[in-house]
């Protein structure tokens, strides 16, 4: 699987009897799908089962940025370009998380479950980042940007 990943999708081929009887070495060419055997048939579909997987994993903002590639490599490398920050990329996100926390507010009607979950992800965040707050920070955090009732 990790070969289609990487290389592309896997080409089904078989020997060419021609040139091989005529004294030349093996040299392969296309087989037919008339010819495909049960097994060549799981390794023509694993390209299908790669793209199947990363598209399972990801979420709907970075679908809708790879949906346009045709093979699993092509998404693979979408995802590699993707993912791969540069020092200002990195500080960016860093600073937009940090304001997220430092500005967090529970909102009129937010159970506190919903609140809580938000506050989480914007730590998990910050954390991915390399910025951690102590948990007496961020209860703290927590009790201040609830309402006054």
């Amino acid at each position: 699987m990790w070969f289609v990943i990487t290389d592309g999708p896997l080409t089904i081929t078989k020997i060419n009897t021609v040139v091989a009887i005529s004294g030349g070495g093996p040299q392969h060419i296309e087989k037919p799908r008339v010819e495909w055997t049960a097994e060549d048939k799981k390794k023509a579909n694993l390209d299908n089962v790669a793209k199947d997987i990363l598209y399972k994993t990801l979420v709907k903002n970075t679908f809708s940025k790879i949906k346009m590639c045709k093979i699993g490599k092509e998404i693979w490398e979408k995802l590699i370009q993707l993912c791969e920050e540069n020092e200002w990329t990195k500080e960016n996100k860093l600073f937009v998380a940090t304001q997220k926390f430092d500005n967090i507010r529970m909102k009129p009607g937010e159970s506190m479950t919903k609140f809580d979950e938000k506050v989480s992800s914007i730590v998990i965040e910050l954390n991915a980042l390399g910025k951690t707050y102590p948990n007496r920070e961020v209860i703290l955090k927590v009790i201040r940007g609830l309402p006054k009732e």
